[in-house]
């Protein structure tokens, strides 16, 4: 029986978002606080005779990320030991989570270390902004102050608190697109905005400092995202906002009741409770 490697792909929150400018290569400056949730998608590798992806969803074989990280490793390294790939999904799709950015890394970490290719973190680097910004953070995971493009990473050591809170993850049903987002956010950019100061999180952190400016548009679009917000501030949470571009709304609890009351009114949701990798 040929061997099974299994790896898991993690979701990712936004603590923070906010789109600097437009750059020359037509990718935007942003800065936020990436926190890496234990929400995950299973990936499955065995060896094979040909590359072949299979998932529990229906996804174009040839139009995903898995695709995309698999044939640019490929192609640049000529391992010689293809795999059959098992995505299973759990991660919902436009969602604002990272879940098709977190597969495309798992991918490039896994088929570096399943080929023995000894790849520099540089040389994953590069990979991975071939195929999106949010990638180059899942290669290192945590919790990380992400700036630039995505691909300027360091990491936030001001967050030892977030590890003792709870994550309730609320998933509207409509579902955002990333690029959407983006052209309805242009009309909101500043020539020049200052950098955002965001706080610690270890003690009587500011909540507040933390904005997304994707609020303003998803909020706009889909005035649901922003009850969902109230009822959770009105129920306990210490903080509540979009992930990413959306459509996740998630809030920070450091109270299982409290959660539980919330999860109780948003109940007409789909929910899930997480925390912080």
């Amino acid at each position: 029986m040929n061997k099974l490697f299994k790896a898991k792909s993690y979701a990712k929150i936004n603590l923070g978002l906010k789109v600097l400018n437009k750059r020359d290569d037509g990718f935007h400056n942003i800065e936020s606080v990436f926190i890496e949730i234990n929400l995950h998608d299973n990936i499955t590798f065995l060896k094979s005779n040909i590359f072949d992806l299979q998932s529990n969803i229906n996804i174009p074989i040839k139009n995903n990320t898995v695709f995309k990280a698999y044939n640019l490793m490929y192609k640049k390294y000529a391992f010689k030991q293809p795999f059959n790939i098992i995505l299973d999904k759990n991660i919902p799709l436009c969602s604002g989570l990272g879940g098709g950015s977190s597969n495309a890394a798992c991918i490039i970490k896994m088929l570096n270390q399943l080929n023995n290719l000894h790849l520099s973190n540089k040389e994953m680097l590069n990979i991975a902004l071939q195929i999106g910004s949010d990638v180059p953070f899942f290669l290192r995971g945590g919790i990380q102050h992400v700036l630039g493009r995505g691909d300027k990473i360091k990491k936030y050591d001001k967050a030892k608190k977030i590890h003792s809170l709870l994550i309730l993850l609320i998933f509207p049903e409509f579902q955002i697109r990333t690029k959407w987002a983006y052209n309805n956010l242009k009309k909101y950019l500043e020539p020049k905005i200052k950098s955002p100061k965001f706080p610690s999180l270890n003690n009587n952190a500011d909540w507040k400092l933390f904005e997304n400016d994707f609020e303003r548009v998803v909020g706009f679009a889909y005035p649901e995202i922003m009850d969902i917000k109230r009822i959770m501030y009105k129920n306990g949470a210490l903080y509540s906002g979009l992930s990413g571009s959306g459509s996740t709304m998630f809030g920070l609890y450091n109270n299982k009741e409290l959660i539980a009351k919330s999860k109780n009114k948003l109940s007409m949701y789909k929910t899930s409770i997480a925390s912080p990798v």
